[in-house]
Formats: structure tokens, sequence, C-alpha cells
């Protein structure tokens, strides 16, 4: 007999047959004699490494969850070196305690392995097939959206086009206030930066010049691209991933859809459509913002002032813009519906599909301005 101090409690080890081991315990199992138990009983089942080991729990006087633990510490002991462990002479309280512990389901938490760094080459060759892999999903896109354009040209009513209408008016109509709104401000903007300069040469009248000029070419056709780019880019990206996500592209795959028509082509044609004429109205409303300026702050009489814009600009430079916005417009229905194609996971996916887009389609719009700049400069 083992006796442990403080509370003068005990066990006996009682060796049986073909390697068991018969642990009996004597007196509290408690808070102050679980640890030294422990102790004892695991430098000992160490040493002997028995195939089984039972607990006579007849001699306790007092058993609370610190004993319950010796008894669970014990049986996982045995359970790592393929033992068996078992119970005996266990009084009902006991077993309400260990009923409410849940002994007999409860398991260990077995530690979470900290996850291995991947060093520099894993991730240079991880992000290479990454990027390798979207080339190849962008150039499966880009002619899938051919082929389809080319199916509608051929057969027009294959174009929804009810759903081709919305998408003008939620692209086009629907985005009209917030570009005016803009436009009108930057032209205002551009008037009164330019006019301080102009000012002091006596040239206020080239002030209309400038800003006609500048919105037409460059700013109008950017500034309206961005916009729908916010707006209809994220749209896209979101709409159409969120039904990747719930498997709706996989329903009208399954029914005989094409989804790059059915999806793909009515917003990329709306885009097409509405964003040059939304350029236009840009124009329109930069120039007007120009025009307050030239009227009340440099006494400048409106009629003055749109003989001179019309005088800088010219027929070329407006269809040179509106162009420029097609060829954005496309970019940012193309990226966006390509985006939302490629959701793949959870809610977040989506939100990462339409994050996407939009920093794709800014870039995209200003890579693509600078290609027309330089053509531009040869072509005059």
């Amino acid at each position: 007999m083992k006796q442990i101090q403080p509370d003068n409690t005990a066990y006996e080890i009682k060796e049986q047959e073909k390697g068991n081991l018969l642990i009996c315990f004597k007196g509290r199992m408690d808070i102050h004699s679980a640890a030294p138990l422990m102790k004892d009983i695991f430098a000992m089942l160490s040493a002997k490494k028995p195939s089984a080991v039972s607990a006579d729990l007849a001699g306790v006087s007092y058993f609370d969850d610190f004993g319950a633990l010796v008894l669970f510490e014990i049986r996982e002991f045995m359970t790592e070196r393929q033992g068996k462990f078992g119970l005996l002479n266990v009084s009902p309280g006991m077993r309400d305690i260990l009923d409410q512990i849940r002994f007999d389901t409860c398991i260990r938490c077995v530690p979470v392995k900290k996850k291995r760094s991947v060093n520099m080459v894993m991730r240079m060759g991880q992000a290479a097939i990454g990027e390798a892999s979207n080339l190849g999903f962008m150039l499966t896109f880009i002619g899938s959206v051919i082929s389809s354009l080319i199916h509608v040209l051929c057969n027009p009513k294959s174009l929804r086009t009810e759903d081709t209408i919305t998408q003008m008016e939620k692209t086009g109509v629907d985005a009209l206030p917030i570009v005016a709104l803009i436009s009108f401000l930057l032209g205002l903007i551009m008037a009164f930066m330019s006019s301080i300069q102009f000012k002091q040469f006596g040239a206020s009248i080239y002030v209309a010049s400038l800003v006609a000029f500048a919105m037409v070419s460059e700013l109008g056709p950017i500034m309206t691209a961005i916009v729908v780019a916010g707006r209809s880019g994220s749209a896209f990206a979101a709409e159409i991933g969120t039904m990747k996500i719930s498997e709706e592209i996989d329903a009208l795959t399954t029914m005989g859809f094409d989804p790059i028509l059915f999806l793909a082509i009515p917003r990329l044609i709306a885009a097409v459509v509405m964003v040059p004429l939304l350029a236009l109205f840009s124009n329109l409303f930069a120039i007007s913002g120009g025009m307050m300026v030239g009227v009340f702050m440099l006494n400048l009489t409106p009629n003055t002032y749109i003989k001179q814009t019309l005088v800088a600009l010219t027929l070329k430079e407006v269809i040179w813009g509106m162009g420029k916005s097609g060829v954005f417009a496309g970019l940012i229905a193309g990226i966006g519906c390509m985006r939302g194609f490629q959701a793949k996971g959870g809610a977040s996916a989506v939100g990462n599909a339409a994050t996407s887009a939009v920093v794709s389609s800014i870039f995209l719009i200003i890579l693509f301005d600078s290609i027309f700049a330089v053509i531009r400069s040869y072509l005059r």
C-alpha cells in the first residue's frame, strides 16, 4: 500500500495475469491528492508497461472532479500505448460526477500543430502557377466572349434584349447624376485654377479652350470610366460571383444555356453603348462648370465662352474621346464579368471579386489611355 500525503490518500498495485494491473484507491481523491497520485502512478506505469489497467474505487471515501481527472489521465496514458482501461466498484455518486464531465465520451484535445512557414521559392512558384491559371482563364473567357458576339451578330434574336435594356439603364441612366456632378465640379476646378495663371497674361478667354480640350480628349473619358468601374464593374462581378457561388451558373449550363451569352454579353453591350454617351454628358457638364467660372469670375459672356469652346473643339476630338470611352467600357464590363465567373469559395469570394474587378479595371483604363496617347502623338 502506497501512502499519499496529505489527506491520508493511498493506493495499492496488484499484478494480475497477462500483464494486467489493478490499482486499488483508498481515501480521498480530490484537488490535494490528484497531482501526487498522477506523478506516482505514471512513473509506475511507465516502468511496468502493462497491457491493461483497472481502477478499483471501492475504498474511496471522497471523490470529485479532480479524482475524475486522475482516472481520465490514466485512461489517456493507456490509450496512447494501445492499452485498455476499466473501472471497478463505481458508486452512484461517482458515476454522476463522471457523467457530468462526460468521462465515457470525452477525449483529449490535440494541440494544433504550427503551420510550417513557406519559403520564398515556394511562394514564388505558387504565385507563378496562380498567374498562369488566371491567364489561361482570361484567354478562355475572351475566346468565349468573341464567339458569343459572333453568334449574336449572326442570330440577333439570341440576344436577351430586355436584360440588355435593363443593364443600359443601370449602367448609363442611373450613373448620370454622379457623373454629371463630378464632371461639373472638375470643370469648375480646372477653370478656376487655370484662370489664375491666364489672368496674368490677359488670356482669360483661353480658359474655355483648356477646359473643353482637356475634358473631351482625356479627363472626360477617364473620369467617366472610373465612375462606371466603381459602380457597374463591381456590380457585374458581385452579381455573377453570387450566381457562381450559389451554383446558379451550373444550373444554367445544365439547362442548356450558355452562361457567357446569357449573362456577360448583355452587360458588355450595355456598357459599350452607354459609357460613350455618359462621356459626352460628362463633357457638357464640365464645360458648364468652366463657363460658370468664366461668367462670374472672368467677366466673360456665355456667348463668348461657348464660341471659344467651339473654336477649340473639333468633331475629330469628340469622336476620339467617345471611341476611347467605348474601349474603356469593354474593359470594364469584360473584367467585371470575368472576375464574377472566377469567384470560388464562400461569401468573401464575392467581395474579393468586386474589389479585384474595380482595381483591375482602373489599372487597365490608365494603361490603355497611355497607349492611346502614344498612338495619337504618332497620328498627328
